[in-house]
């Protein structure tokens, strides 16, 4: 099986083309195929496909991904060729010899590194693989640029043809394909160099001078320019009867700056340039990411790593695309002085930018180049840049992403903060071995720099030139309120203020203002949702702003729609805010912000819990201008906190700060059922004193009441006993003072609990029953029989097993009754246990999987492990040893996820049942 992109696009197997149906399909495939084994972004595939994605273009796509996908898998070939998703995109999973161009491109390749004359081999068995015009039948920009990059490839593989025919003595053989792709390709010297070679080889000397006559005139008419010095050199030996193969000394520019002192890490990064090495298509790769987060650094260091493969010099060109000067380098300023490195004379240089462009690219071709272009802004100031041959590897650095050039087939080198052991790997690298011995002064500092390579190295030249202490620094940055001015260096081009500042100077008005925004949002990331309500507007408004902010590397989109920011951006973007948004405006954002939170986390929590007791300070409507999400089950639910989860903390903890005490206690109560179903107890932990202060702010005695009752919980399961029994007096005495009789049984409900906890089911059983006696009169039918279920619980573990079956069936009835599966959950526990104690395993056995059943469907892991646990029990007394060693591992797996402290007790029964 082979794919064809070397003339029409087709795929052949067993000897015949294989129908693909219309041209937008060949046109994916194409799209794909130019990377085959590397993933193609959803976003670079539209672009390919379309000069304007319509709004359906994913649609589309997947339409026509679905028909290759059929077409490939009924395709001979071994190993078979797959069209895969992957997390970054689309793949086509299929070994790049059995694409034609990129078999093609090795060919040339190797060519370039074997002996002449396996060199000459290769060379004919690529161009034997050009069958007619490249993407033939497909239309578009893409095509037309990838078209043009193919052609360029193919003529500098037949120059090195050429010539490796030369010196193989078969002048004639190439004299009829050279003068053919001459006359497509009028100006470019390679090709003029090799056909007056090929002509004085063949004893037509006249023919060489007057092919070198006609050039010269084209070259003057079309660029106002004189041939190369090498050409020149060239035309003077043929008239002097000297052999062809005389050569001139030319330039070999040697710009790279000096290596980065102190570089540390970027592994990863390093590979994928290295990488750049390898390629035969389009050798170009873009590095970007925020500002300060080393870039250039790293572009320099492996153009330092690799110069000796680029015998024919190495440039370095800063664009400026973001600096203090705010002046950008055009494209026609960039191209002169990429002339100007190469030695072409100013009187040479063409006035227009195309005609520049055209000549750069005819003295490049052929050469072995590295090509570093520092800071660009867009991909307009960059393409004229680009030399159309393999043969020079380009490096682009960006604060953009530059999509267009990936789209084109570049390769993406984004650069993020630096990972905790880097960071530390750059300090010990600047400051020398003794930092190593300053490990907490170490950590305080890459902490201030939020891991940013240039707020790190500024901090090392502080410690470094001023003999400054590295403790005394850390310290400095560790209380400092403005951490930014803490790390002026004095220098514009490395101070991070105002590096940071050339970022935001660059964007539109709405990016602008959707950045300073940024610096007000809770927690370590947000999504577009809310920033929605961040921002009052709808999200179809904040699509291009966004888009701006992420090209712009100010914000990064980490995961599918979910975006983050370092923490020296986000307090940048505060910074912004606060000096340029009014106070007012500012807090309506946070309000709408929070509320966006807390409304959507209040509908999420009734979707887990709709049984539970009615929130004790009632939502009003949310502030104008905020979308809380609507989310449709209890699956979308749990996935919105398991993504929301570090956000809502921040957020509550924003709400307590800015005095929104309402805001604050009910996200606490928000997020209280998903933190005890999923074991987070150390975030129950930390939510319900921040909500108990503000209700007591608030004055609300039964919202005070509820939160020592909730935060109880989450101590008894940590074990800590002395603090729940204090928080459960304390909500049964504001609970009394109110007059809230339910309030009052639920918290002996809780008091039971604990007792029952501490190995005391007798003091245990009498709060039950006053918590069956305070839920007698009320309509809290919930209360009611979880009351009755506590009571046949503490029974059983008097022994009483029993007296325990009816009262757990009664609560079981009223349970089902009202579909609540929390509470059906645990009277199946309750019920199982006692059948357990009585001997009745197979009843059970029963009763601990129809808990297990609704545990699972409410995600509530650690009541599922409980009732792995019991289950396996069971199974164990029964003699089912298999059995008993599934339930249990299913349960060391959840208490794993969970960090829980009953883990080692779960271990332990494992160990024993192997002994």
């Amino acid at each position: 099986m082979e794919v064809r992109l070397l003339g029409p696009v087709e795929i052949w197997a067993d000897g015949r083309a294989v129908e693909l149906g219309p041209p937008q399909r060949r046109h994916t495939l194409a799209a794909l195929a130019v990377d085959a084994g590397r993933p193609v972004t959803l976003e670079a595939l539209a672009a390919r496909v379309w000069d304007e994605p319509p709004p359906t273009a994913g649609r589309v796509l997947q339409v026509h991904i679905t028909h290759l996908r059929r077409v490939l898998a009924e395709a001979a070939g071994t190993p078979p060729a797959r069209l895969l998703r992957r997390s970054s995109g689309y793949v086509l999973d299929v070994a790049p010899e059995r694409v034609d161009a990129h078999r093609f491109a090795d060919h040339v390749r190797r060519a370039r590194g074997a002996d002449p004359a396996t060199a000459l081999t290769l060379l004919r068995a690529a161009r034997g693989l050009w069958r007619a015009e490249p993407l033939d039948g497909l239309k578009g920009s893409w095509v037309e640029r990838s078209r043009h990059a193919y052609r360029e490839q193919y003529l500098a593989a037949t120059v090195d043809w050429g010539l490796a025919e030369l010196r193989a003595g078969s002048p004639l053989a190439v004299l009829g394909p050279l003068a053919e792709l001459a006359v497509d390709h009028p100006l470019t010297e390679p090709l003029a160099d090799v056909v007056m070679r090929a002509y004085a080889a063949a004893g037509r000397p006249a023919d060489a001078l007057a092919y070198y006559a006609e050039f010269r005139r084209r070259l003057a008419e079309e660029l106002g320019a004189d041939p190369s010095a090498t050409l020149q050199a060239l035309h003077q030996a043929i008239l002097r009867g000297e052999p062809a193969g005389a050569q001139v000394t030319v330039v070999v520019p040697a710009q790279l700056p000096a290596d980065v002192p102190g570089f540390a890490g970027r592994a990863r990064a390093l590979h994928a340039l290295d990488d750049l090495l390898a390629e035969t298509a389009m050798a170009v790769a873009v590095v970007s990411g925020t500002a300060g987060v080393g870039k250039t650094a790293l572009a320099v260091h492996w153009s330092h790593q690799v110069r000796s493969r680029f015998p024919d010099g190495q440039i370095f060109l800063s664009l400026r695309g973001f600096g203090p000067t705010g002046q950008v380098v055009s494209p026609q300023e960039a191209l002169r002085s990429l002339l100007d490195a190469l030695g072409v004379a100013p009187e040479r240089v063409p006035a227009t930018l195309d005609a520049q462009a055209a000549l750069y690219r005819s003295v490049v071709a052929g050469r072995r180049l590295l090509l570093v272009l520092d800071n660009a802004r867009d991909v307009e100031q960059v393409r004229p840049l680009l030399p159309g041959t393999a043969t020079v590897a380009v490096v682009v650095t960006s604060r953009a992403h530059l999509t267009g050039l990936l789209a084109d087939g570049a390769s993406s080198v984004p650069l993020g903060l630096l990972s905790w052991v880097e960071a530390e790997e750059l300090l010990i690298n600047r400051l020398g071995p003794a930092a190593v011995a300053q490990r907490g002064a170490l950590d305080q500092v890459i902490t201030a720099c939020a891991r940013l390579p240039l707020a790190l190295a500024i901090a090392a030249a502080r410690t470094r030139q001023t003999n400054f202490p590295l403790t005394a620094l850390a310290a400095e940055l560790s209380e400092a309120n403005d951490r930014l001015t803490a790390l002026e260096a004095g220098d514009p081009a490395s101070d991070v203020r105002a590096v940071l500042s050339w970022s935001y100077a660059a964007l539109s008005g709405p990016a602008a203002r959707l950045f300073r925004l940024l610096g007000l949002a809770a927690g370590p990331d947000f999504d577009v949702p809310a920033l929605s309500s961040l921002a009052g507007l709808p999200e179809r408004d904040l699509r291009a702003p966004l888009r701006e902010l992420t090209r712009a590397s100010l914000v990064t989109e980490y995961a599918l729609g979910r975006y983050s920011q370092h923490d020296l951006l986000r307090e940048y973007a505060a910074e912004l805010a606060r000096r340029d948004d009014p106070e007012d405006v500012r807090r309506s954002a946070t309000v709408r912000l929070l509320d966006h939170y807390t409304h959507t986390a209040y509908a999420a929590d009734r979707l887990l819990n709709p049984t539970r007791e009615p929130i004790a300070l009632p939502l009003g409507e949310p502030a104008a201008g905020a979308r809380p999400e609507r989310l449709k089950d209890l699956g979308a639910a749990m996935a919105w906190y398991g993504e929301h989860r570090a956000v809502l903390l921040a957020a509550l903890r924003q709400a307590a700060a800015a005095g929104l005490d309402r805001l604050a206690w009910q996200l606490a109560w928000a997020v209280d059922t998903y933190s005890a179903r999923k074991g987070h107890l150390h975030d129950q932990v930390e939510a319900w004193p921040i909500g108990i202060a503000c209700a007591g702010r608030l004055g609300e005695l039964p919202a005070r009441a509820y939160g020592h009752r909730n935060l109880s919980q989450a101590c008894i399961r940590l074990g800590r006993y002395g603090e729940a029994d204090d928080n459960l007096k304390r909500a049964l005495e504001l609970f009394t003072t109110a007059g809230d009789r339910i309030g009052q049984a639920r918290t002996q409900h809780h008091l039971a609990y604990l007792c029952g906890q501490q190995k005391q089911p007798a003091t245990a059983l009498e709060h039950a029953r006053q918590a069956l006696e305070l839920y007698a009169g009320t309509d809290d039918r919930t209360g009611h029989a979880e009351a009755l279920n506590a009571v046949g619980w503490y029974h059983a573990l008097l022994g009483e097993f029993e007296q325990t079956l009816p009262y757990c069936r009664q609560a079981l009835e009223l349970f089902e009754a009202d579909d609540d599966l929390h509470g059906a959950a645990g009277a199946w526990d309750s019920l199982g246990y006692a059948h357990h104690h009585l001997g009745h395993l197979a009843e059970a056995v029963d009763c601990y999987q129809h808990g297990l059943t609704a545990a699972r469907a409410l995600h509530h892991d650690a009541f599922a492990a409980d009732l792995l646990v019991h289950l396996g029990d069971s199974h164990h007394a029964a003699g089912q040893l298999d059995a008993a060693r599934v339930a249990w591992t299913e349960a060391e797996q959840l208490l794993t996820a969970l960090d829980h402290p009953s883990l080692s007790s779960v271990r332990e029964l494992l160990r024993r049942l192997d002994d």
